[in-house]
């Protein structure tokens, strides 16, 4: 099924998110106030509109609820930042990815239930796309003919599985470079959960539920091994 979303505010790094997203194969509304910015965008995804996202009504017509992510991009306009991600939490918008350009900011996304806040210094469109259509991708960095290494929360499917069963380079193409995973440190009677790499990886390594997998290969098939195994 395909992925669907919704970018609201067509600047720079809205902009940028919409066409890449568009890129990866994904339905994407465009959503700007100013007409202009609209007709910039419009031939780069599948649908883009003119409407006030401040506006409870034009805002509720989209049917964003559906969508599987909005993501609010809107810069300087504080009080249009905070009142559209209200709506958006009234119209029960499912995940929600705004943009504080403060720490004020940040706090008060934060104090309304916002989950998932990017900084100025998270801002590569490239980044952000992968992040929305793979929320179990934590990190990855994009290489030539694209390759890419990613990081991966391991899938559900593969859990309790060992490498050998799994076969990465064969079932999916992909190279296995790490796996970091958590372990129990004590310090002063203290428990706490450290991550850690695993020092000794090999075909009979089990794959724990807490790990996060760092593979290289072609995008399409760091795609495909996560909707195989989630």
């Amino acid at each position: 099924m395909q992925d669907r979303f919704a970018v609201i505010g067509m600047g720079q790094f809205g902009y940028r998110v919409a066409k890449q997203l568009t890129s990866k194969g994904a339905e994407v509304l465009a959503i700007d106030k100013d007409m202009d910015r609209v007709e910039m965008i419009k031939d780069d995804v599948t649908y883009a509109v003119s409407l006030d996202s401040t506006d409870i009504k034009a805002l509720g017509s989209q049917n964003l609820q559906d969508m599987d992510a909005v993501l609010v991009a809107i810069g300087e306009n504080i009080e249009g930042l905070l009142l559209t991600t209200v709506l958006l939490l009234e119209l029960n918008v499912k995940r929600i990815v705004a943009r504080a350009m403060t720490a004020q900011q940040r706090i008060i996304l934060e104090k309304l239930g916002v989950q998932e806040i990017l900084s100025p210094e998270d801002e590569v469109g490239i980044m952000v796309a992968e992040m929305l259509i793979n929320p179990t991708m934590k990190a990855f960095l994009q290489l030539p003919d694209d390759f890419e290494i990613a990081e991966i929360q391991v899938p559900r499917k593969i859990i309790g599985k060992n490498l050998d069963d799994i076969d990465l380079r064969e079932s999916y193409s992909l190279q296995l470079v790490t796996i970091k995973r958590l372990y129990e440190e004590y310090s002063a009677d203290k428990k706490t959960m450290v991550e850690h790499l695993v020092q000794t990886i090999n075909r009979d390594t089990i794959i724990e539920g807490s790990d996060m997998l760092v593979v290289l290969g072609k995008s399409f098939h760091i795609q495909k091994f996560i909707e195989l195994n989630s």
